[in-house]
């Protein structure tokens, strides 16, 4: 680590791609890609009217919001890993936030899968990453109590890797982190799992995010090669905290509870979780159960702590969005929004991911894209593995390898396009789900009954029941497009 006017950076330069010869085409696109952790689609373009999200509202004015956009794993790095490789998880390791430093950290360039990025730095692009691209909130391999290591998660994908850790040290700790420099990992959890402290948009680590994002955009409109940077923000992750400001702009007498509060029908426990994540929190007022609901005020103490992170999240974004056009360079900048799963608001009384339940699995994907009118919303089910096919058409480069993924590019033209086969599929706790048109099926590879999970999205969009027992025939029909998805991944 170096110190730079006065905090810690954490930061690497790696040399240029020798094993090709990069093709550099004219006038290919920038791209700024934007993730963001644990953000299901709460969001005013999602039709959530009691969410302050004015940048990422404004976004979709211009570009193309993808209303049933799936992830293939509900856990952080499981996630972005398969959306990097734009591949379906294929072995165990592939369904754990180590993915990524299992599979590509430390193995030699060449091997497959390749991220998009390394892809497009090997073709010419100069990519910069800032925060959590991938599982490490600073990209590097290392446990969270443990002193930052040097070893890359993505070895070969970054020509810089930065987080401006600040008073909190690492990167870790910088992601469980409060106003004071304290955070979850060292005070072993005795935390709540929220904070609204009186502090500027800097005072949390996403404001220092967006800071570098802009002072990077800055940077690279001298460099006159295209560029990808991606920006990795930490919120609404647990703990949700932000500064005071954001959760001012609620009334928490307004903010919804869950619709769905109660417990799935014929469905096994099993297909849900014990929330370890949430009850992590020692501080808390409640802990959370399967066996119970929390109370209402807690609930909605909660749910106002979730939208303020989205409301702190959105004016980083539109920091950087503004910047982006003062520069002139949204002209050929690619604008991508994702967030890397759904989350459990109290939805069938859990408070976290980590189920194969819509909730868990349906997240926010809003694409700009120069040259295209925008201003669509597109109703199409769309997956995370089409990311990378979709961003390869705007390059100008072909894949480097098969995938299931396809360019969202076609629906981006014609968002009824009526050719999209549309299915998407998500992998976790031995099941594998596919989400079609009208319905969600689970199959599950365990000896506990229940084992297959039929969700009738025509009349039960909250996925209140498992209707599978009285239809066979719906199942029957399904069957051979799950089958597309089986992987082996659960085969014994």
């Amino acid at each position: 680590m170096r110190r730079i006017k006065g905090f810690f950076l954490i930061a690497v330069s790696v040399s240029f791609l020798t094993f090709c010869n990069p093709v550099v085409k004219e006038q290919r696109p920038n791209i700024l890609f934007i993730a963001v952790d644990d953000l299901r689609p709460e969001l005013g373009c999602y039709g959530k009217d009691y969410i302050h999200s004015p940048n990422l509202d404004r976004l979709t004015e211009e570009g193309f919001v993808f209303k049933k956009h799936y992830v293939t794993v509900p856990t952080c790095g499981a996630s972005r890993h398969s959306m990097l490789t734009g591949r379906l998880p294929g072995s165990k390791a592939d369904i754990k936030n180590s993915a990524s430093s299992v599979a590509l950290s430390g193995k030699p360039e060449g091997q497959l899968p390749e991220t998009f990025i390394h892809y497009l730095r090997r073709n010419g692009y100069y990519t910069v990453g800032i925060g959590k691209i991938t599982h490490h909130p600073d990209g590097y391999v290392y446990g969270y109590t443990d002193p930052v290591s040097d070893v890359l998660e993505l070895p070969h994908s970054w020509d810089e890797m930065l987080l401006n850790v600040d008073r909190w040290g690492t990167g870790h700790n910088a992601f469980f982190g409060y106003a004071d420099g304290s955070n979850r990992n060292t005070l072993k959890g005795r935390v709540r799992p929220y904070e609204f402290a009186e502090v500027d948009d800097e005072g949390y680590p996403d404001g220092l995010i967006a800071k570098t994002a802009i002072e990077k955009l800055r940077q690279l409109k001298e460099r006159k090669q295209p560029f990808f940077i991606g920006a990795g923000f930490f919120k609404p992750h647990l703990p949700f905290n932000a500064p005071k400001k954001y959760w001012d702009l609620y009334d928490r007498d307004l903010i919804p509870l869950s619709s769905n509060p109660d417990l799935p029908q014929n469905v096994h426990r099993n297909s849900l979780q014990r929330m370890g994540e949430f009850n992590n929190y020692k501080l808390g007022e409640e802990k959370a159960s399967l066996d119970y609901s929390l109370s209402e005020q807690y609930a909605k103490k909660l749910g106002h702590g979730y939208a303020a992170c989205i409301s702190y999240i959105d004016a980083q974004i539109g920091k950087i969005l503004r910047e982006l056009n003062k520069l002139e360079l949204d002209k050929n900048t690619v604008v991508v929004v994702w967030g890397d799963h759904g989350w459990h608001l109290g939805d069938h009384r859990i408070w976290g991911k980590h189920t194969l339940l819509e909730r868990s699995v349906h997240s926010t994907l809003i694409l700009k894209v120069p040259g295209e009118e925008g201003g669509s919303s597109i109703e199409k089910i769309v997956s995370s593995i089409d990311i990378y096919p979709t961003l390869m058409e705007l390059a100008q480069l072909n894949m480097p390898y098969e995938t299931k993924g396809r360019s969202l590019l076609p629906l981006m033209q014609n968002p009824g396009e009526s050719s999209w086969k549309e299915a998407a599929y998500s992998y976790f706790k031995t099941g594998i789900s596919v989400r079609v048109p009208e319905y969600r099926m689970n199959k599950y590879f365990r000896e506990e009954q229940p084992d297959v999970e039929l969700f009738d999205h025509r009349s039960d969009p909250l996925e209140t029941k498992n209707v599978a027992p009285e239809n066979p025939s719906v199942i029957e029909s399904i069957m051979p497009v799950w089958e597309a998805g089986n992987t082996g991944l659960f085969a014994k």
